[in-house]
């Protein structure tokens, strides 16, 4: 699998926006650790240890990662980009880090790094107003730049493959265990080129109708359909998609459910144009779900934006009125969960773009019967 690697320019200029923000947020340095802030400003994935990785960036234009010796042979190190400083194990990091902090009065922090080390932060610098990085990063992260949206698509293709064969029944599926499917799917997804899965639901009949289900030992059976949503992460960006099947024929009211789930994803898709705010996209799907009486069966939002991370902004959900901007990827998935009977759901990302909405998923959206 070729690797596309991000360059060193590209971190100059991301770097740059960030400071940027910085400055109109009232940001004078950020503070990143695990999460995917930091490798997309320099391309390092700090491992999620008790040994403390740091990426400070300073408005005034110092940039230093600071990280364990023995981790420090990961690091590609670009040195127009950042100042690298490897600590050994009987230093003290958080020295080095306050030391990076010096005169900052306004800190944002990563929203994942870990609490012990942002309380240790706080501790040492107690003049400091601390804030969530995620005001400066969120938006840097939502508008993807066409490499990045080139990785997505690369993605999602291979996760596609997967959703093909699964519906024209090359996954085996009547008596296996829906945990057995979920392996067969993520081995497909790390033989068609992900370096990750990052899950792979199979939910069964009744278990469908819980949307984020874990695959167990229910025995998928006749009569059953079949929910199928897997995704992981390729050269550094995520897939996800959702298809269903029916073993053997549907119902009347299974199959009229599908029109309208398909009509409601379509509407959504269609919805998500430049300018358009996301809680239109969200409106779109559910006033056709609840105009067939379904609205009380949609219990989550219609998308969730898609990048470096499965989830991230912008979110397609009621009381979100950002406007898509070019370059915004998310996910359009709207669902119908019947509890004790049956669950729905149809998934594709889609990337908003100035000549309208593009797909990242062309798997077919019928629901398949076999």
């Amino acid at each position: 699998m070729t690797k596309h690697a991000t360059s060193a320019a590209t971190f100059r200029e991301r770097i740059g926006r960030a400071r940027a923000e910085m400055a109109s947020a009232g940001v004078d340095a950020l503070l990143l650790s695990v999460g995917r802030d930091m490798p997309y400003l320099i391309g390092y994935d700090a491992m999620p240890l008790e040994r403390l990785t740091a990426l400070v960036v300073r408005g005034d234009g110092t940039c230093v990662l600071v990280v364990p010796r023995l981790e420090a042979p990961r690091v590609a190190h670009h040195a127009d980009v950042f100042d690298l400083v490897a600590w050994g194990e009987t230093q003290d990091p958080m020295t080095i880090v306050v030391e990076a902090l010096a005169g900052a009065r306004t800190v944002a922090v990563g929203d994942q790094m870990w609490a012990r080390f942002v309380l240790d932060a706080q501790r040492r610098l107690p003049g400091v107003t601390w804030s969530a990085a995620s005001a400066v990063m969120a938006a840097l992260r939502a508008v993807k730049d066409a490499a990045e949206i080139a990785a997505l698509a690369r993605a999602g293709a291979a996760a596609d493959a997967v959703a093909a064969e699964l519906l024209a029944g090359e996954i085996p599926l009547l008596g296996r265990t829906e945990a057995q499917v979920s392996a067969d799917i993520s081995a497909r997804l790390l033989e068609r080129g992900h370096d990750v899965v990052n899950f792979a639901i199979v939910a069964a009949g009744e278990n469908a109708a819980s949307p984020h289900h874990h695959p167990g030992s229910r025995v998928i059976r006749r009569g059953d359909i079949v929910l199928c949503d897997f995704g992981g992460t390729m050269d550094g960006y995520c897939s996800d998609i959702t298809r269903c099947v029916h073993i053997g024929e549907p119902s009347a009211d299974v199959r009229d459910a599908w029109d309208v789930l398909r009509r409601a994803q379509q509407a959504a898709v269609d919805a998500a144009r430049v300018g358009a705010r996301c809680e239109d996209v969200d409106r779109a799907a559910r006033r056709i779900i609840a105009d067939a009486g379904y609205g009380d069966a949609f219990i989550h939002r219609t998308g969730h934006g898609i990048g470096m991370d499965a989830h991230e902004d912008p979110y397609m959900v009621e009381g979100n009125g950002a406007s898509l901007a070019a370059g915004h990827a998310f996910s359009v998935e709207p669902g119908i969960y019947i509890a004790g009977k049956w669950g729905m759901r149809l998934e594709d990302i889609v990337v908003a773009t100035e000549t309208g909405p593009r797909r990242m998923n062309d798997a077919p959206r019928e629901l398949v019967v076999l």
